[in-house]
């Protein structure tokens, strides 16, 4: 049995931060975990911004609401749990992706935390499951599943080398470039591909060691 995990933000959502930037005007909030290794740092840094600018998290709730998915991505979605089972992990916060969850047709999600004061500030992020994305990985193959990942991240870099099979998709330049051995997908499309030829040479794989038992 095959798990899929899915990144979410840049893969299924746009960056929900640079919509926030966006929508607010503050160009500091465009900073990325495509620009920064360091999440907690990241975070940090966003809670800083958001209460110099006077915005608390109610403020940030339409700009949210108002995201739709990726071109194809709830299409892709779809397919995908037709065919395996799927989880999106992410290091969004459920306080954001719960929201847009129906657009995506309720899957399966694991993220984070916001704490909200009872003023309406965002005053810290609590982690589900500090580094979370490997060792969910971890645990699906301990259930005895074959995992295949994919993201798009620096953040996601453990998760996709714990895998059985790990992909970039939408990836940039400045961190594709420094996992030249990982396969590179430039669509939905063709990361279906991907994960679909992976399948069939594990089922290959699967059938052709039950013959070798099977004679031996």
């Amino acid at each position: 049995m095959m798990m899929i995990c899915l990144d979410v933000e840049g893969v299924l959502l746009p960056e929900l931060w640079l919509c926030i930037a966006e929508a607010t005007g503050i160009s500091d909030l465009k900073r990325t975990t495509r620009d920064e290794p360091d999440f907690d740092a990241l975070m940090r840094d966003r809670i800083a911004i958001l209460r110099h600018h006077g915005i608390r998290y109610r403020d940030l709730l339409p700009i949210i609401n108002a995201q739709s998915p990726l071109p194809g991505a709830a299409e892709f979605l779809a397919s995908l749990r037709q065919r395996f089972q799927v989880s999106l992990v992410s290091d969004s916060f459920y306080e954001f992706l719960m929201p847009l969850s129906p657009k995506l047709g309720y899957p399966t999600i694991f993220c984070h935390h916001l704490q909200v004061s009872d003023e309406g500030w965002i005053v810290e992020w609590q982690a589900r499951l500090r580094d979370q994305k490997p060792k969910v990985v971890n645990a699906f193959k301990q259930q005895g599943f074959l995992v295949v990942a994919a993201g798009d991240s620096y953040n996601d870099l453990g998760m996709l080398q714990a895998a059985d099979a790990g992909f970039f998709i939408h990836a940039p330049d400045r961190v594709t470039s420094q996992h030249p051995e990982r396969r590179r997908c430039h669509s939905h499309t063709e990361l279906f591909e991907a994960i679909d030829a992976f399948a069939a040479r594990h089922s290959t794989q699967a059938l052709l060691q039950v013959r070798a038992n099977a004679v031996a």
